[in-house]
């Protein structure tokens, strides 16, 4: 079974206070919602460790903003801190985006690509999907279906192309007058 992700990650419990506020929007750059999760208070930060970097990714006054575009098999969440700044663009590679109960949610293919705001690329759970292709959770598919899309994606990160991350700021400024 796949994990499911909705936008307003109400089973989150380590924020204590939040806002939650999404929109669809279709322009020419995106068509899709757009979800805005402002974190007021949490129980503890949330620092995460790749390779030899430490990053705190949720902490009292940060903004997650992520994009579930229609028609496409990838999410993007974009995390900002309290001051605003990006500190993280987060790629979840997905079977599919959609609507349930009025909110938008994932179903997760596992493999992530994430984007430091210093640039630099890593990629992620590559072995969450072989172990869920081996042990029968996605079929052949799946499976091949989340290299592609992570293979394109990652293609266009290194051309330059992958325009969605340039509309953050816009749109969080979009949500956050909501």
């Amino acid at each position: 079974m796949l994990k499911r992700r909705h936008g307003d990650r109400s089973d989150w419990k380590r924020i204590l206070k939040r806002k939650y506020t999404q929109k669809f929007l279709d322009t020419d750059g995106f068509r899709g919602y757009v979800t805005l999760l402002h974190i007021h208070k949490v129980i503890a930060p949330l620092t995460v460790n790749y390779e030899k970097k430490s990053i705190c990714i949720v902490d009292d006054g940060y903004m997650w903003l992520q994009h579930f575009p229609c028609n496409e098999h990838y999410s993007l969440t974009t995390m900002f801190d309290a001051n605003g700044e990006i500190v993280q663009w987060y790629i979840d590679i997905t079977n599919e985006n959609g609507v349930e109960n009025n909110l938008p949610y994932t179903d997760d293919l596992f493999l992530d690509i994430i984007l430091l705001s210093s640039g630099e690329v890593i990629q992620k759970d590559a072995d969450e999907l072989e172990e869920a292709y081996t042990n029968g959770t996605i079929n052949q598919v799946q499976y091949q279906l989340a290299w592609t899309e992570a293979n394109k994606i990652n293609q266009q990160i290194e051309n330059n192309e992958f325009q969605l991350m340039e509309l953050a700021k816009s749109h969080l400024k979009i949500l956050l007058e909501e």
